[in-house]
């Protein structure tokens, strides 16, 4: 009995040092994005972030190389979530329709709900490594491309007009989802939500066919 108490603060150790990396991660991403967004990313010191975020600056190159490297995964861990919320209704059941109007909602919420991140990044995306810019670049392009399939098979199920092309629509609708970071207040009228089901709405208002496009006249 003695043998195995003598054991438990071991084993505690163990289980919080396997548990710590993470929080240590978060810390430092949460302390990168307030001080990006009060300072600047050109205006913040890698020093500044490690002091903020109570860890050594070997611990934060421990999980990240650069300033760049925090600045893509403030960004990238929102473009993630996104896009498997947008696979989860692209490839969902319901029309097309549906499922369009569903993930035009959906980014228009995550983006609101994660907007200093969104803010900060577009803000100081221009200076990142020319191979982390393309790295975005690709990763947003793929979302694109995925939102674009879903007005496609609109376009040619005959559900959404067919003469714009799907690349132009999706083009308007993310530079007005883009932009909501210079004008949106989580404190306003609107909330999430309703922004969502306007923007959403908005959106296939807009590719409606003709009445005659639609009735195949």
């Amino acid at each position: 009995m003695a043998r195995n108490a003598s054991r438990a603060p071991s084993a505690v150790r163990s289980r919080d040092a396997a548990a710590e990396p993470e929080p240590v991660r978060r810390r430092l991403l949460s302390e990168a994005t307030r001080l990006f967004a009060e300072r600047g990313f050109e205006g913040t010191s890698v020093q500044e972030i490690v002091t903020a975020a109570g860890v050594t600056k070997g611990a934060m190159y421990h999980y990240f190389d650069s300033k760049d490297d925090l600045l893509h995964e403030i960004y990238g861990r929102v473009l993630r979530m996104q896009m498997e919320r947008l696979l989860m209704f692209a490839d969902g059941p319901g029309t097309v329709t549906e499922r369009l109007h569903a993930a035009a909602a959906d980014v228009v919420m995550t983006s609101v709900a994660n907007l200093d991140d969104s803010k900060i990044f577009f803000r100081s995306m221009h200076q990142l490594a020319p191979e982390t810019y393309k790295s975005v670049r690709a990763e947003r392009r793929r979302y694109h491309e995925r939102f674009r399939d879903l007005v496609a098979e609109g376009q040619r199920e005959g559900v959404f007009r067919s003469d714009v092309p799907a690349d132009i629509v999706v083009d308007f609708f993310f530079g007005s989802v883009h932009h909501l970071g210079t004008w949106y207040h989580a404190d306003g009228p609107l909330s999430g939500a309703e922004l969502g089901a306007y923007f959403a709405d908005l959106l296939l208002r807009s590719i409606a066919p003709e009445p005659a496009e639609a009735g195949g006249s």
